[in-house]
Formats: structure tokens, sequence, C-alpha cells
């Protein structure tokens, strides 16, 4: 039997992956190598050289009620998209509210996770850490790798021809990005389009001399603000949207959102993507269109290489007096503590059962936790990950045979594809995820049951947005005030907006 667990890292999932081992009796042991909780969302001015972490202007991609843990919802006066200060904050309520510091040994280091020589039989781990110079060893009977994707920075400097050995001007990751002072009056190349590259496009612009912006494909840009400035994802994001593209062709669907996002700007004309592209992502920016437009950022084909102070690029053009290349070329992950037995069973988290279990291993006591690409919150997919995998450990949920596992993970492997920027087009479903997770914990609600016994409830999860409070209405860790937070969650999206009251009734 499971007992005691290690959760390593104090990030997102490591916080909820401690809150739902205690909330299935097991006792957790977290390793957080800084010294406080959140992970990427911790923001610093200086840079660290063994953590990541978001840069100061970011602001969330997701709204607060599609973001939050399912049974903590966001205070009411939070604006609906957060910058990384009031993110952070969110998460000391929720480990405050829980009582999940004590469980946390910060600034130490897990060196080492080895099976125990009888694991075959006990499942168990030697997990070796470092603490004020100080070597430890422990033994659990179950781990939690919860330090996600945004491990190293993946920098292809040998795809650029002469930016090494030519070049004379700075290269650098976004990792390293902070503000924009250093870029000041600069003539700056932003290598990479995802959401980052988009960001700090934009970003830059303000206060650069020029700013070019490199895309190797097809990009479409969305904004944050959907129909009457409600949050794109609690309208894009529901039951009978994902219903409808279970329901029609693929191709029909891809044809659908097409046009719905050439109905903002034509994309072609912009340079960013064609309807005839199989290669395509998606960002999250309001602005970009504007400085592109205006010509505050000009969008380059992909760079074919570097001379000393310009670079040329696949059409034939070139651009002089290059200052600054800024890779916004995403991360790669490694578990370098893991012993290579066991990181050898998987290069990502396809190669992985529902993206948690390694299949192979004899038994199941080691979960990869948040190593996900939804088209959704990562935040909600982890937490559900936790639940399951705690109610594994705990013995309440079953795992089927490791040949079952195996030849599921063999269906549904992707195309290899190990550049972590085009890996984006292979983001998973939110709502099919989440809801195959949350059969396998056996806490998905069944609309039909509700349909009959609560008929208004059935029509907002199905209709409205699917907030994670859905999946605290059966089952284990049943909320009692998920009821209740569903049929509120607009007014939680409205109070931050409504500072100011207008009257809006008609008068003669």
């Amino acid at each position: 039997m499971v007992q005691h667990v290690a959760v390593i890292g104090a990030g997102v999932g490591g916080l909820a992956s401690i809150k739902c081992c205690l909330e299935e009796g097991l006792e957790p042991t977290c390793f957080e190598r800084s010294e406080d909780i959140g992970g990427l969302w911790r923001y610093t001015d200086s840079v660290e050289s063994e953590r990541v972490s978001v840069y100061s202007s970011v602001i969330t991609n997701t709204s607060k009620e599609m973001s939050c843990f399912s049974d903590f919802p966001f205070p009411e006066d939070f604006p609906n998209y957060l910058p990384h200060s009031l993110l952070l904050e969110y998460f000391r309520m929720y480990a405050q509210h829980f009582d999940l510091l004590r469980h946390i040994r910060f600034k130490t280091t897990v060196l080492s996770v080895r099976k125990q020589p009888d694991f075959a039989t006990s499942g168990q781990w030697e997990v070796v850490t470092k603490a004020d110079g100080v070597q430890e060893s422990h033994v659990f009977d179950a781990v939690m790798v919860c330090t996600g994707h945004y491990q190293e920075p993946y920098l292809p400097l040998a795809s650029f021809p002469g930016l090494e050995t030519c070049f004379k001007g700075q290269y650098l990751h976004s990792q390293e990005y902070r503000d924009v002072e250093a870029f000041r009056g600069k003539r700056v190349l932003v290598v990479g389009i995802g959401n980052t590259g988009g960001d700090l496009s934009v970003e830059l612009s303000r206060v650069a001399a020029k700013v070019f912006l490199s895309a190797r494909s097809s990009t479409w840009v969305v904004s944050r603000l959907s129909d009457q400035g409600f949050p794109l994802d609690m309208v894009n994001t529901t039951r009978f949207n994902h219903f409808l593209d279970w329901l029609l062709p693929a191709a029909l669907t891809k044809r659908i959102k097409f046009r719905r996002f050439n109905s903002w700007f034509n994309h072609a004309n912009y340079g960013l993507a064609s309807t005839k592209s199989s290669n395509f992502s998606l960002i999250t920016n309001e602005e970009l269109p504007f400085c592109l437009l205006s010509g505050a950022v000009v969008l380059k084909p992909s760079v074919k290489e570097f001379t000393e102070s310009s670079a040329l690029f696949e059409d034939g053009t070139t651009e002089e007096n290059i200052d600054v290349v800024l890779f916004a070329t995403g991360y790669s992950f490694s578990f370098p503590f893991l012993e290579e037995s066991v990181r050898s069973l998987f290069h990502d988290s396809h190669s992985l059962y529902k993206c948690i279990f390694p299949p192979q291993l004899e038994r199941p006591t080691l979960a990869i936790i948040g190593l996900i690409r939804l088209t959704g919150s990562v935040m909600v997919g982890a937490e559900m990950q936790a639940r399951w995998v705690t109610g594994v450990f705990a013995g309440w949920n079953k795992l089927p045979p490791a040949s079952t596992m195996i030849a599921d993970v063999l269906k549904k492997k992707p195309p290899v594809n190990r550049n972590p920027a085009q890996r984006e087009s292979l983001k998973l479903s939110f709502i099919g995820y989440t809801d195959d997770i949350a059969s396998c914990a056996g806490v998905k609600p069944s609309l039909l049951r509700l349909l009959l016994t609560d008929p208004g409830l059935a029509l907002a999860i199905f209709f409205g947005p699917c907030t994670p409070y859905q999946y605290r209405l059966v089952g284990r860790g049943k909320w009692t005030g998920a009821r209740a937070a569903i049929l509120t969650q607009w007014q939680r999206t409205l109070k931050p907006l409504r500072t100011r009251v207008v009257d809006d009734s008609f008068s003669s």
C-alpha cells in the first residue's frame, strides 16, 4: 500500500498534488529547490540559472474562471486575466487555506530518484536530496514529478548558420528577458511566433528602433476578448462546441474555425496564415495585428543565416544592422534526477499512459504531473491528473494491465516532432482530455442524470463554459459549493469590470 509520497516541485502541479494526497489520506513530502512556491509563475527581477520564470509584463492567456483549482474559485474582484503577481497571490491563498506549506521542504534539490532493489514487489523509490550542502536519502512508496514543461530553454543555434561564428550582436533566449530597458533604441529580431514571441514583439516595439518577427509556419492570432467583451475561453470552451467538433467532419470544423479567425482580420493579408496550410499554430494576442498594421513590428520568414550584423531570410530578403536576436523558441524538458532505466521509458508525454504513467514500470508508483499541452488551462489538467493519481495510489482507482496501457500509448502517439515551438500544434483538447481523466477518477458529471434531476444546472454545464467546478459535482472529492460556483461564474466574471455603473436604460 502506498502511504508516503514524494512530490517534486511546488508549482501549480506540486501544490495540487500535495492537497490531493492529503485528501486521500496519504503523507506527502514536497521538495522545492527554490525558496518559495509558484514555480514558473514566481517572477524575480534577476535570472536564476536553475529556474525558469515568467517575464515582468506577462498576463495569463486563460481566464480566472477557466483556470482555477476546482474547489477554490478566484476572489470575485480579481481581474479575468491575471498578472503573475495576482496569480502567485492566489497560489498563496490556496496553500494557506488547505495548510499545504508545512509539507514542503524549501531550498531542497532532488539529486536522484531510483528504484529500490525490491521495486518489483514494493514499488518503492529511493529519493536523494540536498539541502544546505547536506545530502539525505529517503524511501517513498510513490513519487509525483511536478516539474512541468518549462525546464530548459530550447536554443537551436545549429539551425542558424553564422550566428555563433559571424554575428557580432547579442543573442539570448526569452528565459533571460525581464523587461524592455535593455532593448531601448535597438533593432531587434525576435525568432519564434508562439505566445511569447508575439507578446515580446509587441512590448519591444514600444521602445526599440525596429522589431522584426521571424515566423516559420502559419500562425492564427486570436484575442482574449470574445463577443460582447467576454473572455474568449468562457465563450468557446463549452461542451456544446466540443460536441459539434466531435459530430462534424474535421475538414469542416477546420474551415469554420479559419473563417472565424479571419473575421477579425485577414491573416493572409498580414502574412500570418493561409487557410491551405496544414502546419499551423494558434496564439493569443490582441495587439500584434495593430503592430503589424502600423509597421511597429515587421513580419519575416525563417532566418537562413546571419552575417556580422545582418539576418538573411528564406525569401532572399536581408535586414541590416541587427543589434539583438531574441529567441522565443520554447523549452524542452528532462528529468535528470530519474535513473536512466526509468528516464529511457519516455521522451515526451505521449509516451506515457494518459500522459502520466510510464506503462512499462512493474509497479505504477511514478506519475508525471503537468507534462501536457492543452487547448485550455494546464492548471486544471494538472489538478485532475493529481486527483486520479492519488486515487490510484490510495487504491480507489485501478489501472489496466501494462499491455493495455502500452497499446493505448501506441495508438494515440502523434508523429515525432522534437521542436518545442512546433509541438504547439499537438495540443490536446481541453475538454476531451480532462473528461477522460475525470472518467478514470470517477468524477465526471453525468449530463443525462443532471438533466433529469437538475435541468437548470445541466443546461449551464452543456451550453456554458466548461469550468473546473463541474468536476466537483460527483465522486470522491465532491465539493458542496460546486453547483453554486457554476451558477454564479458569470457574476464573478463581471464583478471586476463593474467598477463604474452606467445607466443603460432607455429614456425618451
